[in-house]
């Protein structure tokens, strides 16, 4: 039995044998990035990198990263989907490209991870009337003894771009036969019971533009990637994930709450152990609970939670059940110092939704039970339920239809667009024209970002202030920060004039490598722990600012434009929230 410790250490180490640099595991809300509310891949905090910046710790990286997927939510319950999970990553940045990222991956999983070839398929891109059948990528493969009846052209082996526009490229999947039985001669991609993804090499060399035209990138790269929780699962010869180590001693826990077994409490269990994990990650990366974004996310994930303890009779009032549960995963996942420092915000967070949710839950059922008398919930009583007691859309559905009940969904999306419009746009975990297209306007308001958050400290005279995530598109910047109340108008106004200031006085923009020691010795503005490598970018805006980021910027603040604030909100305890604009 490989565990998921022996499984990371192996994958990093090997490819450090190789040239590779590790780069930290990152904070699940994305840095100086609007492209998602979540982190959702390994290769996403990289982004600029592939279409050409160059990344301080070289052109060959490794890691694993902990994301965020919720597209996949209503499959929540089955073997293998997850909300959290872990992946592992490798990438060249203009350096080796196909036959060496192939070697790579063939050497890393034979000869390391003991896997016989005869348990290996692989999928290669079909091609069509823009790009040729990747049979060069076939040979490769066939080269280190892949027979051709494993290898399968499939025409949907195209990665990207993440955004509308963006790097791209044909892709190469590396499937495991998981019975124990002999595999078959010739690989079925369709046999999705007994072949399973456990790998996927993009072969980044293309970029697409607003009008959908490819061009080839100056500079090849190689994005593989790799879920730890499914690989582990196959590895050690199970065709569930939550039988490995790293979900059992939840499950336990559940069946110890709930005087019931897993065996006959697959789905619930199962939606408990990720809801919960989920919501355990998210907490210590400073997410609390809401109604906004990835507050709403959470707090969707915690109530579908607690609605399935009530399933299997756990007596949530009594016993406190998500934090029992929470403090297994934050002893499965030692190795996360977010997690042992936040452990107590993690459990207070959990107790306060928990009762919370309690509060109304019963009110809400009750009143669910009425609304089911005419064998319809309409779109008021929809939102009722939504608005007043606190029921996620989801949870409204799948009451519906556990009482075989029909929803006016399209009514209540009108009634309730803006929750329904968030809802989408994270569970697809969509990505949204911003910083990873690099635009022009989009580039500007990145850049006024390091303007505000300078301004804020001076005018309000608190060198404290830290960014907490932004979000921006070519209209418009959103940015919160940490600070507990609200500003006055005039606050706002000297805030607003200081950042105009610095675009007036020309400021040209200066970038420089350099290590994280000397960046703070510096003064430059960043969260000083383990989440830098040897080397970081750190941004000047003449003698103004002074901040660690990735890019991208223009070169000097008059290219910005004239900046308004619009609104300043709260965005949670602790935490504003200010929208601004370019005019």
């Amino acid at each position: 039995m490989i565990t998921r410790k022996e499984f990371i250490k192996t994958y990093i180490n090997y490819f450090k044998s190789k040239g590779h640099k590790e780069i930290p595991n990152s904070n699940l809300i994305p840095e100086n990035d609007p492209t998602a509310l979540f982190i959702i891949a390994g290769m996403q905090p990289l982004i600029p990198y592939f279409t050409g910046e160059r990344h301080p710790q070289g052109k060959r990286l490794v890691n694993v990263q902990r994301c965020i997927r919720t597209i996949d939510i209503e499959e929540i319950g089955d073997a293998y989907h997850h909300t959290m999970f872990e992946m592992i990553g490798n990438w060249s940045l203009g350096d080796y490209f196909k036959k060496e990222a192939i070697e790579f991956t063939f050497e890393f999983l034979t000869k390391h991870l003991k896997i016989p070839l005869d348990k290996l398929a692989i999928t290669c891109f079909k091609g069509d009337k823009n790009i040729k059948k990747n049979e060069d990528v076939s040979k490769i493969w066939e080269s280190l003894g892949i027979s051709k009846e494993r290898i399968a052209f499939l025409k949907e082996n195209w990665w990207g771009p993440a955004g509308t526009t963006g790097p791209c490229g044909p892709n190469t999947e590396i499937f495991y036969w998981k019975p124990s039985s002999k595999a078959p001669k010739k690989f079925d991609p369709n046999d999705e019971k007994n072949w399973v993804e456990i790998g996927n090499n993009v072969l980044m060399s293309y970029n697409k533009d607003k009008l959908k035209k490819l061009t080839k990138l100056k500079k090849k790269n190689i994005d593989f990637g790799g879920g730890v929780e499914r690989t582990l699962a196959v590895l050690n010869g199970f065709n569930d994930n939550y039988l490995t180590e790293i979900w059992q001693p939840i499950i336990k826990e559940i069946e110890k709450l709930s005087g019931k077994n897993y065996k006959n409490n697959k789905k619930e269990m199962r939606i408990i152990a990720d809801h919960i994990k989920a919501a355990t990650f998210m907490i210590a990366d400073g997410i609390t609970p809401g109604n906004t974004d990835q507050q709403y996310i959470l707090r969707r994930l915690i109530r579908r939670a607690i609605r399935n303890l009530r399933k299997i009779n756990v007596p949530i009032l009594k016993i406190d059940a998500t934090p029992k549960i929470a403090k297994i995963v934050i002893k499965i996942y030692n190795d996360y110092e977010n997690l042992q420092n936040n452990k107590e915000k993690i459990l207070s967070e959990l107790k306060q939704e928990e009762d919370k949710f309690q509060k109304t839950l019963d009110k809400g059922l009750k009143e669910f039970n009425k609304m089911c008398s005419d064998n319809k919930i309409d779109s008021k009583e929809c939102f009722l339920l939504f608005q007043s007691y606190g029921f996620p859309i989801e949870m409204i559905k799948e009451l519906a239809k556990e009482n075989n009940v029909k929803v006016d969904e399209k009514g209540f999306c009108q009634e309730c667009k803006r929750h329904q419009e968030l809802s989408r746009t994270a569970s697809e975990g969509k990505f949204k024209s911003g910083l990873a297209d690099n635009l022009e306007q989009t580039t500007k308001l990145h850049t006024a970002t390091h303007l505000l958050l300078e301004a804020l400290k001076i005018i309000l005279k608190d060198e404290s202030i830290e960014q907490r995530g932004s979000n921006i598109n070519p209209e418009r910047l959103r940015f919160d920060f940490s600070f507990p109340r609200k500003l006055t108008n005039e606050e706002k106004q000297k805030v607003e004039d200081l950042v105009n200031t610095q675009i007036q006085n020309s400021c040209e923009i200066l970038k420089e490598e350099m290590s994280p020691k000397k960046a703070k010795t510096q003064g430059a503005c960043g969260i000083f722990n383990k989440k830098y490598g040897d080397k970081v970018s750190v941004y000047s805006i003449g003698n103004f600012s002074k901040e660690i980021c990735t890019g991208p910027h223009v070169k000097n603040t008059c290219e910005i434009g004239k900046f308004k604030i619009k609104k300043e909100t709260s965005s949670s305890s602790g935490v504003r929230r200010i929208k601004a604009i370019l005019e």
